[in-house]
């Protein structure tokens, strides 16, 4: 078995350059803000969603929900296809003066775009943590964004802890 001399040189290297001061504090003072907080996002983001909701919760009494129940996802994207399912969400849970967090490692998730394109439409508070490419679909069309973070990485696990370390730091 061959080993790395160092298998977190990329996360390192990654968070040296991450830069994130400007949209914390923008993120900061939006999450103080909102009581309650929808957290989107596709896989090891769903899963990013998951463990921060609790922390959200437990630690400062906020109202949050995801989208991580299996049989509420399967009937959305039954219902209204795979591309709606998450805008479909947040038609039937935001409620007035909700915060919505938006991930896509890439940027590129038809899901998380229909969601920025319907908080755009409904002028709803939303912010977006994305990687990858720098000019990504979500970043590019989230105008009215309240913080529009991106982390340059093309690996999903180092943008995925990235973005968790991003919201663990109202925590």
């Amino acid at each position: 078995m061959v080993f790395m001399v160092n298998p977190f040189k990329e996360y390192i290297d990654t968070l040296k350059s991450a830069h994130m001061e400007e949209q914390f504090l923008r993120f900061q003072s939006a999450f103080k803000c909102y009581k309650r907080i929808i957290i989107l996002g596709n896989g090891g983001s769903s899963s990013v969603a998951s463990h921060i909701s609790q922390d959200y919760m437990k630690f400062h009494n906020k109202k949050v929900s995801i989208l991580s129940d299996p049989s509420m996802i399967t009937m959305l994207a039954n219902d209204f296809g795979y591309r709606k399912a998450y805008k479909k969400f947040l038609e039937y849970y935001v409620e007035k003066d909700t915060l919505v967090i938006i991930m896509s490692s890439g940027g590129e998730s038809k899901n998380m775009i229909n969601c920025v394109n319907w908080c755009e439409e409904n002028t709803i508070a939303y912010g977006v943590l994305t990687g990858f490419e720098r000019d990504n679909t979500i970043r590019k069309i989230a105008n009215n964004a309240l913080w529009n973070y991106h982390i340059a990485s093309d690996s999903y696990g180092v943008v995925e802890c990235v973005h968790q370390i991003f919201l663990h730091g109202v925590v």
